[in-house]
């Protein structure tokens, strides 16, 4: 929590030109009140449009998102259907990264679009005063990012900064990197991320594991970690010293709202409330 609050104006303001650049280049149209239809391609976005009072305006979403039952399936994140995307005539597209919606397949569409792929809690709040700002919903962003930022405040502060490790997938073991949302969340809720490789995802082996022994094994369930087998119970873990914890992927590892109530999860884990 001190950590977010001393670094946090640099960080802030850093944000802001990078993201306001990478924004700027695909908007098109810029007037506000222009976005009438929007589609999303990625889910974490869905629930901050639902905050902002925009539901309404969405009428496309990936197969997976559940947060508007009436808007058109339009495939994954990473194959939409661009031809039923044209035909939806959307005004705006919420997308996530520039590798998973290249600008190759943004000129296909007849729309503007909007890069939402935030790595830290930090730009998640510069990402939804953006959203805020081209839906004309200036207002509504700025009530949610202030109620985002109190949230943090009921982190309670730790005697030791536990070391974590967070399990992606447990097949080819891959762990958080520190590029990954999952950092910041483990950082606010008053930990640190053992893996110190500046990529989001990494490619571990178990004896690197267990040589980090870190205080906490998190691995998270859910679809990039179906049905993994309980960590204490693989052979090459058995040696582990680590508290293992379980945790929901779509809870800890979307990088949007649900990012800050992981923060206060996860610091109830660190100390002690949370058991497998």
């Amino acid at each position: 929590m001190r950590r977010i609050q001393d670094s946090g104006f640099r960080l802030w303001f850093f944000c802001i030109v990078l993201i306001a650049v990478s924004t700027v280049a695909l908007i098109k149209t810029p007037p506000a009140y222009a976005y009438g239809k929007i589609v999303v391609l990625y889910a974490a976005a869905s629930p901050i449009l639902k905050e902002l009072g925009a539901g309404n305006r969405v009428v496309g979403i990936t197969r997976t998102d559940k947060t508007f039952n009436d808007a058109v399936k339009l495939g994954s994140h990473l194959r939409p259907n661009i031809e039923l995307i044209n035909a939806l005539r959307p005004d705006l597209i919420v997308a996530g990264s520039a590798r998973a919606f290249p600008r190759e397949m943004a000129e296909r569409v007849k729309a503007d679009v909007f890069y939402y792929d935030p790595r830290s809690l930090e730009e998640i709040l510069v990402k939804i005063t953006d959203l805020g700002r081209l839906l004309g919903k200036e207002a509504e962003a700025e009530v949610l990012v202030k109620r985002l930022q109190a949230k943090l405040s009921l982190v309670s502060a730790l005697s030791k900064k536990p070391s974590v490790i967070y399990e992606i997938s447990s097949k080819s073991l891959r762990v958080a990197g520190s590029m990954s949302i999952i950092t910041s969340i483990i950082e606010a809720a008053g930990g640190v991320n053992a893996v110190k490789v500046e990529k989001k995802h990494v490619l571990l082996s178990p004896e690197k594991v267990l040589e980090s022994n870190p205080d906490f094994y998190i691995y998270q369930v859910g679809p990039m970690n179906k049905n993994p087998e309980p960590p204490l119970k693989r052979p090459f873990f058995r040696s582990l010293r680590s508290k293992v914890v379980k945790v929901p992927e779509l809870e800890f590892a979307r990088p949007g709202i649900n990012a800050f109530e992981a923060v206060i999860d996860l610091n109830k884990i660190f100390r002690g409330e949370y058991n497998e």
